[in-house]
């Protein structure tokens, strides 16, 4: 089996590369090579036994780079390359040439190949498709009306996949992936990096800037929750799905209130007392557009899980954090 994965060199892309090599299969069809791709050349998957391993760096929205990737039909793609939502909101241009032209042109390319080419395409969309006002809980038949240029990308590339799809020309599934909690390493420019940061940072001993209220309410998942949703849909039965193949995955609905007295029962009062309230109205504006809670009942039914509770989303970053110093 041949794998593409575009966004290789992202947290939840070299997450994803690991498993792969640990797993060296998908439904029981041994991984033969993985291509990876991103705007910087990925690293991941240093040391791997028996799976060949090609890297390469590029522009996503150059159309001749994405249709040199496809060109040795690659049987499963992962497409996790984008533009993160504050970054997309701050440069109208480049939020739609990375999320939706790169989009348009993947699947231009697999398309451009002689018939009984059918690869499974994962892409990871976002709840941000979804806008205000919200029902209490959002299923998968609301409305899509997103209230940024990130979700309108997404909820673009959503409706390409299902018609390509529909087509014949890809057997493609999109997951909604809530906020990922807690991202290692530095913040990034997504208006969502601070619900990371606010665990992150204080449990390193770092002070951390809170730019929303207290009684702002997410959805949320971990990292490998959200490699398993990856790897579930990699390997599912699309048969069901129909014309609608986007999914909202699973997650925890949780205030930033919640979030710090949580950390306070984890880690204790010294660490959640790094927590510091300073407001952001433009991230206030951004996150007030989200919706904040969730019935994943579709994704379930599909085979979807993701985590407990939040404590166990701390305590598995503090764990994946040792094992690294260690």
């Amino acid at each position: 089996m041949r794998i593409l994965i575009l966004g290789a060199a992202g947290m939840v892309g070299h997450r994803l590369v690991d498993r792969l090599v640990a797993d060296g299969q998908i439904a029981g069809r041994p991984i033969a090579t993985l291509d990876l791709f991103d705007v910087v050349e990925p690293t991941a998957g240093q040391g791997a036994q028996g799976i060949a391993i090609h890297r390469y760096a590029g522009d996503i929205a150059d159309e001749a780079t994405v249709a040199s990737l496809v060109k040795d039909k690659p049987d499963l793609i992962f497409h996790l390359a984008a533009i993160v939502s504050g970054e997309a909101e701050a440069d109208f241009d480049k939020g739609y040439r990375i999320n939706l032209d790169g989009m348009k042109h993947l699947l231009e390319a697999i398309r451009a190949h002689d018939g009984g080419y059918l690869p499974r395409l994962v892409f990871t969309s976002s709840i941000a498709v979804f806008g205000a006002p919200f029902e209490d809980k959002i299923s998968d038949t609301f409305l899509m009306a997103p209230l940024t240029s990130y979700g309108t990308q997404k909820a673009i590339c959503e409706l390409l996949l299902a018609d390509y799809s529909r087509k014949g020309f890809v057997d493609g599934v999109g997951i909604r992936l809530p906020t990922i909690v807690v991202r290692p390493g530095k913040p990034n420019k997504a208006a969502s990096s601070f619900f990371s940061g606010i665990i992150r940072e204080p449990l390193a001993g770092q002070d951390a800037i809170l730019p929303v209220d207290d009684d702002v309410r997410h959805w949320m998942t971990s990292p490998a929750s959200a490699v398993g949703f990856l790897m579930h849909a990699a390997q599912m039965d699309t048969s069901g799905l129909g014309a609608r193949r986007s999914l909202t995955m699973p997650g925890l609905s949780i205030t930033v209130a919640e979030m710090v007295e949580t950390l306070r029962q984890v880690a204790g009062d010294d660490v959640a007392a790094h927590v510091k309230k300073v407001p952001d109205a433009t991230i206030q504006g951004i996150v007030a557009g989200w919706a904040r809670d969730f019935d994943p009942a579709r994704a379930t039914e599909f085979g979807f899980t993701a985590d407990a509770d939040f404590a166990d989303i701390i305590r598995q970053h503090i764990a994946d954090e040792a094992a690294k110093a260690g």
